[in-house]
Parts: C-alpha cells; sequence; structure tokens
C-alpha cells in the first residue's frame, strides 16, 4: 500500500509518495493551491493514479509541543481531505521540516528552491512516518 503526505502551505501543497512496501519515501510534486475544492480534486486524482491507501498531513505544532490556530485549521482540513478522497488521514509532526529540506539542497549544491523545498519536506514528513510505523512492529 502506497501512502501520500502532504507539506501544507498558504500557497503551494508539497507532496510526497511512498513506495509499494511502504519503506521508503520520495518527493513527488508541488501543486499551487487554488480552492479546497480544487486542491481535494487535486489529491483525489493523485490517490487514484499512485493507488494510495492513506494519506499522512504534516502538523504544524509549535516549538513548545503545543498546537495552535495552524494546527487546528490543518486537522479541520485534513478530516474533510479524508472524506473527499475516502481514505484515512494520519497526521505527522512537521517541525523544522523546511528547514531539514534546505539543508538538504544545500549540502547537494542545489539553490533552495521553493517548489523543491515543499516536495522534500513532505518527503521527510513521510519517511519520519514511515520509519515510526517500522519501529512500531518490531
Amino acid at each position: 500500500m502506497r501512502t501520500l503526505a502532504l507539506d501544507l502551505g498558504d500557497r503551494r501543497i508539497g507532496v510526497a509518495l511512498s513506495d509499494a512496501t511502504g519503506t521508503l519515501a520520495r518527493p513527488l510534486e508541488v501543486f499551487q493551491r487554488r480552492s479546497r475544492a480544487a486542491d481535494f480534486a487535486h489529491v483525489a486524482a493523485l490517490v487514484q493514479q499512485h493507488e494510495v491507501g492513506a494519506v499522512v498531513i504534516g502538523l504544524p505544532f509549535n516549538m513548545n509541543g503545543t498546537e495552535g490556530q495552524r494546527a487546528a485549521w490543518t486537522r479541520d482540513y485534513g478530516a474533510a481531505l479524508g472524506q473527499a478522497v475516502e481514505r484515512p488521514v494520519t497526521f505527522w509532526d512537521e517541525r523544522l521540516t523546511t528547514v531539514e529540506a534546505e539543508e538538504l539542497l544545500q549540502a547537494q549544491g542545489r539553490q533552495s528552491e521553493k517548489r523543491s523545498v515543499d516536495a522534500i519536506a513532505a518527503a521527510i514528513i513521510l519517511q519520519g512516518y514511515l520509519d515510526h510505523l517500522r519501529d512500531e512492529e518490531k
């Protein structure tokens, strides 16, 4: 079963996809946000195209571990998305994933292009989630 991850931004959504075994995450794409309905339709198309069984959404905790307004908005968005795509939605801590994505690009000698950063951040979120699932199985 493949898992899709989303890094929700104000203007863009970074997307990552797991392999069929649920072991490795890779950046997939970044798309411009237009409206909630358009976002959901785009994600639904990705779910169908890649035979996705579940969706993970990065949850923006505050640095002290509490949830603020943005986290509440993300939970609401995720609940509605789950109904729209008819797949379970899980939330995963996204703290510092953008910083980590920018550092990865710099280490590769690439410019910190925002579109790449969003998809890489989604892959970091997804890989953390997949690693957690694998650790729980042990």
